[in-house]
């Protein structure tokens, strides 16, 4: 597969299969993920893999709030993105420019890991809206480390959705904004 077929398959799935993903799928996630570039190497994550059917379900119910990611708790593995502390060149970075490198590195990663999961058929959703307390107290995470995302991951169990983007023109400049 060509990187650009498989970034047009790569979608956020909201409707899996009830099959187990094998640890080997997820551990090519996880690997790829690693492998991210990240400001000053700093590497400012962890992953947490939850498929325990009991644990899982409860962390997808903390993410199913108000009508939101009600596929959630379905989904056959969800993962947990901790955000690290930086290291200290990265750090003093983005104090000094005022931008979050943490957090731009953790999408980089987490998108690794999701073009990774779409290269081997399977699906993911990145989750941003979620009980964060309470996901940290189901996967024992430190009250002082923030989960800025959870990401779905299992087989599709729904037709590929036809893009909807905007043009070139819209979202691109050249020399100029």
């Amino acid at each position: 597969m060509t990187f650009k077929e498989l970034v047009t398959k790569r979608q956020s799935v909201r409707k899996y299969k009830s099959e187990t993903v094998s640890q080997e799928a997820v551990s090519a996630c996880i690997e790829a993920a690693r492998l991210a570039p990240s400001a000053c190497n700093a590497q400012p994550w962890k992953f947490v893999i939850v498929d325990d059917e009991k644990l899982k379900r409860d962390v997808g119910e903390a993410a199913a709030s108000i009508g939101m990611n009600k596929f959630c708790p379905s989904a056959p593995c969800i993962v947990a993105v901790v955000q690290e502390k930086p290291n200290l060149t990265s750090g003093i970075g983005s104090v000094i420019k005022d931008k979050e490198f943490t957090l731009l590195d953790i999408g980089i990663a987490a998108e690794h890991f999701c073009l990774a999961a779409a290269e081997l058929g399977l699906g993911t959703c990145m989750v941003g809206w979620f009980d964060e307390k309470k996901v940290q107290k189901l996967l024992g995470i430190p009250k002082n480390k923030r989960i800025p995302l959870l990401i779905t991951l299992g087989f599709p169990d729904d037709t590929p959705r036809e893009k909807s983007r905007k043009t070139l023109a819209e979202m691109s400049g050249k020399n100029r904004y």
